[in-house]
């Protein structure tokens, strides 16, 4: 098949050519999802963040 005599080669080849499809379809179905919620913790992480660099 294609010239390919060596199974280890051929297996190879499918697996990255499955690996891309398979990227793909990941990328489709999470495309438009959101970011994560914003937790509260982090609004104050981020608030006392600005606080330290504004003093600088």
């Amino acid at each position: 098949m294609l010239g390919i005599e060596d199974k280890g080669v051929m297996a190879a080849y499918l697996l990255c050519i499955v690996s891309a499809i398979l990227c793909v379809v990941y990328g489709l179905i999470n495309w438009s999802r959101g970011d994560d919620s914003v937790e509260p913790d982090d609004v104050k992480w981020a608030i006392e963040e600005q606080k330290v660099e504004d003093k600088i």
